[in-house]
């Protein structure tokens, strides 16, 4: 069992915690280069023995916490980077950087990792083992995770990695995971449909690429129910049509854009390859060409049964029976904590951070919300739930 006052040292250390969320959330960084938030918690660290490790394509930083005895090797990360959006939550330490929010709960993500690493520090002279601190930027697309795995900041690599992300439109305090795929493979995919234009109002003398391009929104719907298993979920979604310049205008092309969530390697290589196809052959049935591009993004997050089960059950030692949610499904979000998940065994958690009591949280405003708000009250708790999987790990491994 673990120690049973480890949530009650994590809720001693409260105010350090919700202080350290609040100067973050304050100055929020963007991408790769977040020197600022890195500094502040470098600072709120400085008093303890931590080996850092930096450098390389980011702003990131691993701090090692080697403990009393040889033993196994255990990953903690928190991710650091804001949303590039305005805030409006009205909060006396909102965002004092216009157009930057943290508003995918990444400030608490360092604030809770922080704790852990308080909570862990003053143990580890009983312990065995060392344990890795990932700080990591450029989440929000970036691929930060890839990049401190390429610039050697986690090496050796570890033996089990762990990461919460909150959720402000979940239960307070509930923490929820799942075996397999997590969350969802997220590529970016651009059509650029070329025809010939000329006056709207003569339209049989050019070759107006625009029925053709809405011709491909609509066949690329057809194609995901119609060459997918229902069951392997697929998602493509086109989020941006762009063309023309003036009401009597037809353009010489449109722009499509969108996004492709697959929870497979097969279906995400599939779908590529059918995007393409599907949008040449429907410009070709239209007389237009269709050029496809498409970017690679974050790998399908699979988390490894061992490590569920063991957050699930230092989720119940720690916070009691009823805390544990086993998702049936995943969530077609994306997250570069799979780029750990590729390497290591591990596992990602949610954490429920809407208001204490609240029995509407189902309508709080969720995470890329400009409006989002946490109730920091469920912060130890986060704190407490990272250093207890670290722990449990080097305690007794995935047995």
């Amino acid at each position: 069992m673990l120690h049973p006052d480890l949530l009650d040292s994590a809720r001693a250390i409260s105010d350090k915690i919700v202080a350290l969320r609040r100067d973050i959330h304050a100055e929020p960084e963007l991408g790769l280069e977040t020197p600022k938030t890195m500094a502040k918690v470098r600072a709120a660290l400085a008093h303890l023995p931590l080996t850092w490790r930096e450098g390389g394509n980011t702003t990131g930083a691993v701090a090692t916490l080697k403990c009393g005895k040889p033993g196994r090797r255990v990953l903690l990360r928190g991710d650091m980077d804001a949303l590039p959006m305005d805030e409006e939550t009205g909060l006396d330490f909102s965002s004092t950087i216009p157009g930057r929010m943290h508003a995918c709960g990444h400030d608490t993500h360092t604030a809770m990792l922080v704790g852990a690493v308080e909570l862990l520090a003053a143990q580890a002279d009983q312990l065995s083992g060392e344990i890795q601190f990932m700080f990591q930027p450029g989440e929000e697309g970036f691929h930060g995770a890839r990049h401190m795995l390429d610039d050697g900041l986690i090496d050796p690599l570890p033996e089990a990695a762990f990461a919460l992300h909150i959720m402000p439109n979940a239960r307070h305090g509930a923490v929820a995971g799942r075996a397999g795929p997590l969350m969802a493979a997220a590529d970016q995919f651009d059509i650029v449909v070329k025809g010939r234009g000329g006056h709207a109002s003569m339209p049989h003398d050019t070759h107006d690429p625009v029925p053709g391009a809405c011709a491909i929104v609509t066949a690329l719907q057809a194609m995901v129910t119609r060459r997918f298993n229902a069951a392997d979920a697929v998602v493509v979604t086109v989020s941006m049509i762009h063309a023309g310049t003036a009401h009597n205008v037809i353009a010489d092309e449109v722009a499509l854009r969108g996004t492709i969530r697959t929870l497979s390697p097969h279906h995400r290589e599939k779908a590529h390859a059918l995007l393409a196809e599907t949008a040449e052959a429907t410009a070709k049935a239209y007389g237009l060409e269709a050029e496809v591009t498409v970017k690679q993004g974050f790998p399908v997050t699979i988390c490894d049964p061992r490590a569920v089960k063991l957050g699930s059950e230092v989720t119940g030692e720690l916070f009691g029976a009823g805390h544990w949610i086993g998702l049936p499904t995943p969530i077609m979000g994306a997250e570069d904590f799979s780029y750990l998940l590729e390497e290591v065994p591990g596992a990602m958690f949610f954490l429920g951070v809407a208001a204490e009591g609240d029995d509407d949280w189902r309508h709080a405003c969720s995470i890329h919300s400009p409006r989002m708000v946490v109730d920091e009250a469920a912060l130890p708790r986060g704190a407490a739930l990272l250093a207890g999987c670290a722990l449990r790990f080097l305690e007794r491994g995935f047995d």
